[in-house]
């Protein structure tokens, strides 16, 4: 958590540019929310049915703890609708990205309920010291 989904229309997103989006992805998610990158999942599809693309090249979901401003949802949105026009090439107007909000006490990453936004680092304590001592 949180988890980004990308679904795409066949060849739309190479697979060169997919692990450029991908670090896009988490590096956008923790500068915005301050979220440690251990947490940041991302996966990509080729017209999956789960997420129509509704006549887009590329939907990029993301399932996001709440908690998160609507001034802070907005910078994900539009710096990841970038990063995927940049290393893709598809225009912006035929990328779609959207986040949802889901309780952290929902969740669980590695076993262990996540943390609450802002409570991380005791969490990562208990449970992933290893990250802590990168940081």
């Amino acid at each position: 958590m949180p988890l980004y989904s990308c679904n795409a229309a066949p060849g739309a997103i190479s697979d060169a540019a997919k692990p450029k989006i991908a670090a896009d992805i988490t590096r956008i998610h923790c500068d915005v929310t301050g979220a440690p990158p251990i947490f940041v999942h991302a996966f990509f599809f080729e017209e999956a049915p789960h997420q129509p693309l509704n006549g887009h090249q590329a939907f990029l979901f993301g399932s996001i703890r709440a908690g998160r401003t609507d001034a802070q949802k907005a910078e994900i949105v539009e710096q990841m609708r970038q990063s995927i026009h940049t290393h893709a090439g598809i225009p912006l107007e035929d990328i779609l990205v959207t986040t949802q909000d889901t309780p952290a006490k929902w969740v669980l990453e590695g076993g262990e309920i996540m943390p609450e936004p802002g409570e991380e680092a005791e969490w990562l304590a208990k449970h992933h010291p290893e990250a802590v001592e990168r940081a």
